[in-house]
């Protein structure tokens, strides 16, 4: 989708600073207001965007068009404005409840659009719930923690300790999605047993599924603990598939006739920040992918696990993997984790994927991008933690070097016309005395320019990108590429960092965003012709793409939005690189 046209009172001038952190006298509901509401302007829900105007009030600017009005402050970043205070204006009447603000809302939404407006609704309450609960558990998560692994978050090493960088980053907000802590569905109990904020071991259970049944893919034998149905008291021919204890109570059967759910649980697993993969307790270098009938950031965004995806997971892997072995300056400092092995019955209720971590990371700290803006047990940020250790205590340092790296290794793969949708869950930085090394999972749904792809002077890349089998991967122009490079290696992966580390005053805003512009523009450069699209569409552009993640994911229908992916429709926002009309 392109960016549609800005409105007038979008093109306001705004400084370019970072939205400040929510006072802390905020209280849960207020934070989850502002950010509610400032996601609900960004993408023009409310309408404001195209038909509000400014006006100046005795507290401050205000954008209204005669029956909504907002109070807002400049933003910058995703967008023109962002909501200054915790209320909406309906009407003259000054509305600071957030379920009573949607209500409302709802109210004046297109017939068709009220059930989305509804379920965001239930989003939201479920969301608070978890706020509240993350305010009361944090203090005893990060007791817990620290127990575990260490006091220092920098010593937490080898995949076991990286999971407690997941967990700290579960805590946190996204950069986009304003309910992302809320999961559909789930009581406090579950939340308190599986999400990945509590850290809690859990067991599998296990279904033995006839062997026919089942689809299975990925060379070599499994691991020692996979049990057969034998070893779980099925016996017969039959094919052994774990299932997450949130899914047990699916009707099975149904999907694979003559499928046994096992009588006892067995393997015990742990959450990550993604909560239906699971880390293997006794092998934590292993994870298993498995559905869950729950959503995540957006009503339409299940946790289930189509075919189709394990399918294209598999071939992205090959595919940047090949591009890194023809690249040798990315040669063990580019890794993937193993996404080969993969088993599904055709049905996204049943599947698996068993993900295996490369070897040399035991000694090594391992942490999502997501985490490092966490809090850290001691009350410092993750971020802290890692530049003393591995950047002689300056932020700024190990932010460049995070850079340089990810952005010459994204602008490569931009170079044989790819584009990952690796955001910052799927990214992790691993540090260790060799230097900082990127590591990457879930290549599933990537942006391929075919023409791009197939003139590359790799030539293995074109019979490559035909295995994929979703169509909306492929395209036969740079726009695409563009959006998802934007929106993910730009806002999500960069960007959102340089404005958090402003926001929580590591480094100011200007000098990380010139620090980005420039190596930005340097990696276009090495591309030559090629990086032109990046240079148009990113760099000097007026306009970027932003996700539209409320609207497509929750608020309205595919058929409405007119999102062929939820995940990848977009509205417009400020280019924060531009130089020019910076303060």
């Amino acid at each position: 989708m392109t960016p549609a046209a800005p409105s007038p009172a979008s093109r306001t001038p705004v400084a370019c600073s970072p939205t400040p952190p929510a006072p802390a006298s905020r209280t849960p509901a207020e934070q989850l207001t502002l950010r509610v509401l400032s996601a609900l302007l960004r993408e023009d829900v409310l309408g404001l965007r195209t038909r509000g105007l400014l006006e100046q009030r005795p507290d401050g600017p205000w954008l209204s068009d005669g029956s909504l009005a907002l109070p807002v402050a400049p933003d910058g970043f995703q967008a023109d404005h962002a909501a200054r205070l915790p209320e909406l204006e309906v009407d003259g009447v000054r509305l600071t409840d957030l379920s009573t603000v949607l209500a409302r809302l709802a109210e004046r939404a297109h017939p068709l659009d009220r059930p989305g407006h509804l379920a965001f609704a239930e989003e939201c309450r479920q969301t608070l719930a978890t706020m509240d609960l993350h305010d009361r558990v944090l203090p005893e998560v990060h007791a817990e923690l620290a127990e575990r692994y260490g006091e220092d978050v920098a010593d937490w090493t080898g995949p076991r300790a990286s999971l407690g960088f997941e967990a700290l980053a579960a805590f946190l907000d996204h950069p986009v999605y304003p309910t992302a802590r809320g999961r559909s569905g789930l009581t406090e109990e579950q939340l308190r047993s599986y999400a990945p904020e509590f850290h809690q071991s859990f067991e599998l259970r296990w279904l033995a599924v006839p062997t026919g049944l089942l689809t299975v893919r990925g060379d070599g034998p499994l691991p020692a603990w996979w049990p057969s149905a034998e070893q779980l008291g099925v016996p017969g021919e039959f094919l052994t598939v774990p299932v997450h204890p949130l899914t047990a109570d699916e009707d099975f059967a149904r999907i694979a006739p003559g499928a046994v759910l096992t009588p006892e649980p067995y393997l015990t697993v742990l959450p990550t920040l993604s909560m239906r993969t699971v880390a293997v307790a006794e092998d934590p270098s292993c994870h298993l992918k498995l559905p869950l009938a729950t959503a995540t950031l957006g009503l339409r965004n299940r946790r289930t696990i189509k075919p189709v995806t394990l399918v294209n997971g598999a071939v992205g892997q090959r595919l940047v993997e090949t591009v890194a072995a023809r690249e040798p300056r990315f040669s063990g400092r580019v890794l993937h984790a193993d996404e080969q092995h993969y088993a599904h019955a055709e049905d996204e209720l049943l599947a698996v994927l068993l993900r295996r971590y490369p070897d040399g990371l035991h000694g090594a700290v391992t942490v999502p991008l997501a985490a490092l803006l966490a809090e850290a047990p001691d009350g410092r940020l993750v971020i802290d933690h890692l530049a003393d250790r591995f950047h002689h205590g300056s932020v700024p340092a190990l932010y460049e070097e995070l850079l340089r790296l990810l952005i010459d290794w994204q602008t490569t793969l931009f170079g044989h016309g790819i584009a990952l949708e690796s955001h910052q869950q799927n990214t992790s930085l691993v540090l260790d005395g060799t230097g900082l090394r990127l590591l990457y999972k879930d290549n599933d749904g990537p942006r391929i320019n075919t023409t791009r792809a197939g003139a590359s002077r790799i030539a293995e890349l074109a019979a490559l990108v035909h295995e994929f089998r979703d169509p909306r991967i492929l395209a036969e122009q740079d726009r695409a590429l563009t959006d998802l490079f934007t929106t993910i290696t730009g806002h999500l992966c960069t960007a959102s960092l340089a404005f958090g580390l402003a926001a929580h005053g590591r480094v100011p805003l200007e000098r990380s965003l010139e620090l980005l512009r420039t190596v930005l523009t340097e990696a276009v450069d090495r591309l030559g012709p090629a990086g032109q699209p990046l240079r148009t569409d990113l760099l000097d552009a007026e306009r970027l793409p932003v996700k539209a993640m409320v609207s497509a994911g929750s608020l309205l229908s595919k058929e409405r939005s007119g999102a062929a992916d939820i995940n990848k429709h977009y509205t417009d926002g400020p280019n924060y690189l531009l130089l020019k009309g910076r303060s």
